[in-house]
C-alpha cells in the first residue's frame, strides 16, 4: 500500500483562484461527490465538472465542507483538532442503522425464545472474534474456531489465543457497557485480548514505552503512519475516555459517530505495543452498545473489513493526509456497519425461509413424512425452530406417553434418516439437533 497523494494546500488554492471564486461559488459544489466523501488522492483523476479544472473543484468541494465542519475533543500529532463534518450521505445511513440497530428487526425480534436469540448471538461473536483476529494475523479457520468455542477447549496456538481472547472480550461488553470507560478499563481490555497472544509478555495492559518504537509500515518499508510519542499517551487517553462519556452533554454528536470516532483514535494513537486494532473494534462495540443500540452484538464489522483490509486502511490514511478530516473514515465505517446490519438481515431471512421450507417437507402427506409417524415429525417441526435442541429419550417418552423401547426407536430412527446426532452423556445417549437440519431435509 502506498501513502495516499495528500491534496493541495487550501491557502494555495484560495490564493491561486482567488480572481475565479465567484465562479467557482456560483457551481454550488457540495461536500461530496454523488454522495461519496472523495478524497484528493482519487478526485484528481476524475472528470471536474464543465468549465472547472481539478484544482477548483476541490477547492469548491473544500469551501462546502468548511462551514459544517466542527472540531472533536481529539487531537491528532500535531496537536489539531480531529474534524467532522456531516454529511447528507452520512445522515442517511445514520438513519437506516438508527432503526435497524437500536429498534427490533424482523427474524430476530420474533425469534422463538431467549433460546434462539443466543445462539444467533453465539454465532455473531464467534465470527467476530475471529474475524478481528483475523484481520490481525491469525490463521485459523471458521471451523477450528467454533469448535473451539463451542466445546469449551482452551486454546492450542496463538492465533487460536487471540480469537479466544477476543471472544472473552466481547462476551464481557455486556458489564462493561454499565461503566464509564477510564483507562484501567482500557488497560482491562486489551490485557484480556493480548494475554499469551503477543510477543511481549508484559506488554498486554499497559502503554507503550519511549523505547518501544511503534510505525506503521507497508512491504516495502515505507512509513505509512508514525503515531504520537509515547510521554503524550497518558494525556491522550484520558482525553479519549471523557470524550467516550459525555454523550449526554449539550453538545451533541451522534452516538454512531461518537462510537467510530473512538474507533479511529485508537487505532491512530497506537497506545500499545500490539493488539491497537482489536482494541479499537472492542471500544467500537462498547460505545454502541453502551448507546443503546443493541443490536450491535449480533453484527460483525470485522468480517466486512476483513472483505476488503486495503480499504479500511486508507481510510484511516485519508483521514491523515488531509488535515485530519474524519470525514473519511466515518463514511468508510458507515458503510461497513451498513453491510454488517443487512448481513444479518439476509441471514435471518434465509433461516426464515428454510424453516419454512423445513415444515412444508413436513407435511402429513409429504414423501418424507410417510416414513415417520406422527411423533417423529413433531419433534423435528420443534428442532427446526430450536437448532441445537438435544433431545433425550426419557423426555420423548413423558412427552408422548409411550414406552421406553418406542421412545428409543423414534429417535434413533431419526439418526438413521440422518436428522439428528446420537452422542453419550453420562450413562445415557443424547440426540443433538444439526446445525444444518433444514438442509438436510430438503435433501
Amino acid at each position: 500500500m502506498k501513502l495516499p497523494v495528500a491534496p493541495p494546500a487550501f491557502d494555495h488554492l484560495l490564493k491561486k483562484f482567488s480572481g475565479s471564486l465567484d465562479t467557482i461559488l456560483g457551481r454550488r459544489i457540495g461536500p461530496e461527490v454523488d454522495g461519496v466523501y472523495e478524497p484528493w488522492d482519487h478526485l484528481r483523476h476524475l472528470e471536474p465538472p464543465g468549465g472547472l479544472l481539478t484544482e477548483q473543484w476541490w477547492l469548491a468541494i473544500k469551501l462546502a465542507r468548511i462551514p459544517i465542519f466542527r472540531d472533536l475533543p481529539l487531537r491528532d500529532g500535531l496537536g489539531r483538532p480531529i474534524l467532522l463534518a456531516v454529511t447528507d450521505s452520512m445522515l442517511r445511513r445514520l438513519h437506516f442503522i438508527d432503526r435497524e440497530a437500536a429498534g427490533a428487526i424482523k427474524g430476530l425480534d420474533r425469534a422463538d425464545g431467549p433460546g434462539d436469540r443466543e445462539r444467533y448471538l453465539f454465532r455473531s461473536l464467534v465470527e467476530e472474534a475471529m474475524t478481528s483476529s483475523q484481520l490481525e494475523g491469525a490463521s485459523t479457520t471458521r471451523q477450528v474456531a467454533k469448535e473451539m468455542l463451542d466445546s469449551g477447549r482452551q486454546p492450542r496456538d496463538r492465533s487460536e489465543r487471540m480469537i479466544y481472547n477476543n471472544f472473552q472480550v466481547m462476551q464481557q461488553l455486556r458489564r462493561w457497557r454499565e461503566q464509564p470507560l477510564t483507562p484501567k478499563s482500557i488497560f482491562e481490555m486489551h490485557r484480556v485480548l493480548t494475554s499469551d497472544a503477543i510477543d511481549e509478555a508484559d506488554a498486554a495492559g499497559r502503554f507503550r514505552r519511549a523505547d518501544e518504537q511503534i510505525q506503521v509500515i507497508n512491504t516495502d518499508g515505507k512509513v505509512l503512519h508514525q503515531p504520537p510519542p509515547a510521554d503524550e499517551l497518558p494525556a491522550r487517553l484520558d482525553a479519549l475516555c471523557a470524550f467516550a462519556n459525555e454523550a449526554d452533554k449539550e453538545d451533541f454528536l451522534h452516538p454512531v459517530l461518537r462510537a467510530i470516532a473512538l474507533h479511529f483514535q485508537v487505532g491512530y494513537d497506537h497506545p500499545f505495543v500490539d493488539g491497537n486494532g482489536r482494541t479499537a473494534r472492542a471500544l467500537f462495540y462498547w460505545s454502541m452498545l453502551r448507546s443503546g443500540y443493541w443490536l450491535t452484538e449480533y453484527l460483525s464489522i470485522s468480517s466486512v473489513l476483513k472483505r476488503a483490509p486495503a480499504k479500511y486502511a486508507r481510510a484511516y490514511l485519508h483521514t491523515e493526509t488531509d488535515e485530519s478530516d474524519l470525514g473519511y473514515f466515518v463514511s468508510h465505517q458507515l458503510g461497513v456497519i451498513c453491510q454488517a446490519v443487512e448481513g444479518l438481515q439476509g441471514y435471518l431471512a434465509r433461516k426464515a425461509t428454510e424453516q419454512r421450507q423445513a415444515a412444508s417437507l413436513l407435511r402429513p402427506d409429504s414423501a418424507l413424512a410417510i416414513r415417520l409417524n406422527h411423533r417423529q415429525r413433531e419433534l423435528l417441526l420443534h428442532a427446526v425452530r430450536h437448532a441445537g435442541a438435544i433431545y433425550r429419550i426419557a423426555e420423548h417418552r413423558s412427552t408422548h406417553q409411550v414406552t421406553y423401547q418406542t421412545a428409543r426407536t423414534d429417535l434413533l430412527g431419526l439418526v438413521a434418516e440422518g436428522l439428528l446426532r446420537q452422542r453419550k452423556q453420562g450413562k445415557a445417549f443424547a440426540f443433538v439437533t444439526p446445525p444444518d437440519l433444514a438442509k438436510r431435509l430438503q435433501r
